[in-house]
């Protein structure tokens, strides 16, 4: 029954197409086309609007949720990946940088999320987010004042994104931002959308410290668009995977970088 609804509404069908392949990494476009009785043009036009999306990858014979190069990876997907590197990075901060009474500034970063988590510890704070699952991660937390950021939600990664969420961001004077990037190349943080830019370009532009949360497979991708020159920030933290000669290179800049072991 659900299947025939799919195959009938397109819509229901795409929002099926997209938890099918974050469900399974990768599924092929004729295996889709089977599933849901359509053609396989069909399945096409639906991959095509779902990867315009930010939801998916289409690669050779069928689509992807899994991060590639060129792609950032499906929310889901990320939220799964690297857990144990991203949890040290975040225990490091937290340690580190987090003191109660500031003012915290958080990305829609699933390394932010991760920091999010362990924020309780260091109560009473106000955290300032744009991202939803940071938003309800903290919303019952006792000691937390939460100021969300709105704009445009963009639901490929449960965040607000774009000019107005930046233009909410340049009201405010946080004491730090941890923030993390899609992809570090030649001394540069690039990201794989234009909205996402726009609003953490804001972000760092009105904090008064900025740290950078990075695991090691951001060395390894390329992403479209420039964030900001990584020797601007203040600190960057990467988990021990990183290579030895990735942390010269770093430091070579001028970068402040500080290498923890993984939890």
């Amino acid at each position: 029954m659900a299947a025939e609804g799919a195959r009938r509404n397109p819509e229901l069908r795409r929002v099926a197409m997209r938890r099918q392949v974050a469900e399974a990494g990768f599924v092929r476009v004729d295996a889709l086309a089977e599933h849901y009785g359509v053609s396989i043009m069909t399945v096409h036009r639906d991959l095509d609007e779902l990867e315009r999306r930010g939801f998916l990858h289409k690669v050779r014979g069928g689509a992807t949720s899994a991060p590639t190069t060129t792609f950032h990876g499906d929310l889901e997907h990320r939220m799964q990946a690297q857990v144990e590197a991203k949890l040290a990075i975040a225990r490091e901060v937290l340690a580190s940088e987090v003191e109660p009474g500031q003012v915290i500034a958080l990305d829609d970063s699933t390394t932010s999320l991760m920091l999010a988590r362990l924020l309780p510890k260091r109560a009473p704070l106000t955290v300032v987010t744009h991202f939803l699952p940071i938003i309800r991660a903290l919303a019952a937390q006792p000691g937390i004042e939460l100021v969300g950021l709105g704009g445009t939600y963009d639901a490929a990664y449960d965040s607000f994104l774009g000019q107005a969420t930046a233009d909410a961001a340049a009201d405010l004077f946080p004491d730090v931002l941890f923030l993390s990037t899609t992809a570090v190349a030649a001394g540069v943080c690039y990201l794989q959308s234009l909205s996402t830019a726009i609003t953490r370009r804001a972000l760092i532009a009105s904090a008064a410290r900025r740290v950078a949360l990075i695991d090691h497979t951001k060395f390894d991708r390329r992403a479209p668009h420039r964030l900001v020159a990584i020797a601007d920030l203040d600190r960057v933290v990467v988990d021990g995977g990183t290579a030895p000669q990735t942390v010269r290179d770093l430091r070579a800049r001028g970068v402040h970088v500080d290498v923890v072991d993984d939890a």
